[in-house]
């Protein structure tokens, strides 16, 4: 079907494609020993800036990054290279070409000196960018994609993207302080909340599960934030995208972040999804909130924010405990969680004021000004793995061995 859209939309004829070639070939051939790319030509910014597109294999020879050392920001043009970074980005390219599926990487930008270069201009924004062999572009934006790109094409599997072509937005600018400050600027877009990220990966593995869950489990649908990482409470959301894909990894991995591409998609969404609505509906300290329908009244704002203040269960922190625990109950031979162990788990008191987590999620604060909001919740690693222990211990769960 795309070969056809491309033919259909391809309506030129058999000989002007051949007077184009005769007539642009002549420039390729007279700068046969530098650098040749067709271009677009266009201003932003008070500045001429040129699109030209770059084989893989041009990028050790063509494009140099000058990353500053750690905490000297003056001594290069971008920041310091992130640790792992471009090997993140090179994994991605490798899993997704591996699997021939469709992959891609965001447009770069360089600059340099109009007056190392060579443009020749045909009208209408086209032209010939000419490059000579010993000028280097030097990166703006993109020194991870840069260096993920040169890893794979000097590596052994350089034919997952030998044939490929990366887009550089070309900024004809040599003075060094400017180009600094387009760094900066182009750095100012704000992250996308991890939450959000979620929702636009592959339905596969550990995300496909998470999206799956979000509308099979009572109490997660109509009630996860899908944009922010931090749920918003007036909207009526308890959890977050992030949250449930955490205590996904952890129920069938006992780790926070296996993405689990080997696990059926069908089979262990829908043993979680069962495994959780059993809890949810059976813990009294849900069940209330489990059988509701979502909406944005008042009052079932004001039941959100009790719940989310005074159940364990309503915070992040809480649902990892849980998820650690319900990993306890898994088998992966039948893919399947213990409903009995489930149902220990239910019984279970939830909420802050009970004295059973106090010394592990919950610390007393003997100076608090208000004696029904004495209890003060701790995230850290130690507290959790501390509270998961405790009710190991108290479930009689011996044989499962300690965080």
């Amino acid at each position: 079907m795309d070969q056809m859209n491309e033919d259909s939309n391809n309506n030129l004829s058999p000989e002007i494609k051949a007077k184009f070639s005769s007539f642009v070939a002549p420039f390729f051939e007279e700068n046969y020993r530098d650098s040749c790319y067709p271009g677009l030509i266009f201003y932003q910014g008070m500045r001429k800036m040129l699109q030209i597109n770059i084989p893989a294999r041009d990028f050790p020879s063509l494009l140099i990054t000058k990353p500053a050392t750690e905490n000297d920001p003056d001594s290069g043009r971008q920041r310091p290279e992130v640790p792992g970074h471009a090997d993140e980005i090179k994994n991605y390219i490798i899993e997704q070409a591996e699997k021939g599926k469709k992959w891609i990487l965001g447009t770069l930008t360089a600059n340099v000196s109009q007056h190392k270069i060579k443009i020749l201009e045909f009208g209408r924004g086209f032209c010939i960018v000419v490059i000579p062999r010993d000028v280097k572009l030097e990166i703006t934006d993109g020194q991870h994609r840069k260096s993920a790109i040169q890893k794979l094409i000097e590596g052994d599997q350089s034919h997952l993207i030998s044939n490929h072509d990366f887009p550089i937005t070309l900024v004809l600018e040599d003075d060094i302080d400017q180009c600094k400050k387009d760094f900066g600027d182009m750095a100012q877009t704000k992250p996308l909340n991890k939450a959000l990220l979620i929702s636009y990966r592959t339905s596969e593995g550990r995300v496909g599960i998470t999206k799956k869950l979000v509308e099979q489990v009572n109490i997660f649908a109509g009630r996860t934030d899908k944009v922010h990482d931090v749920p918003r409470a007036k909207l009526g959301f308890i959890y977050s995208n992030n949250f449930i894909l955490r205590a996904v990894s952890y129920a069938f991995t006992n780790t926070p972040d296996d993405e689990m591409k080997e696990y059926d998609l069908e089979s262990s969404s829908i043993a979680l999804a069962n495994c959780l609505n059993q809890f949810f509906s059976e813990c009294s300290n849900t069940r209330k909130i489990a059988l509701k329908t979502a909406d944005t009244t008042q009052s079932y704002i004001k039941d959100i924010k009790k719940f989310k203040d005074e159940c364990l269960l309503g915070v992040s922190v809480g649902l990892e405990v849980l998820a650690r625990l319900l990993y306890c109950t898994y088998d992966k031979n039948s893919n399947s969680f213990d409903e009995t162990k489930v149902s220990q788990l239910a019984q279970i008191n939830w909420l802050r004021n009970n004295p059973m987590w106090e010394n592990t999620l919950i610390r007393i604060n003997p100076n608090s000004k208000n004696p029904e909001n004495r209890y003060r919740l701790t995230t850290t690693i130690n507290a959790i793995s501390d509270a998961v222990n405790m009710l190991k211990d108290k479930l009689g769960w011996s044989e499962y061995p300690p965080y």
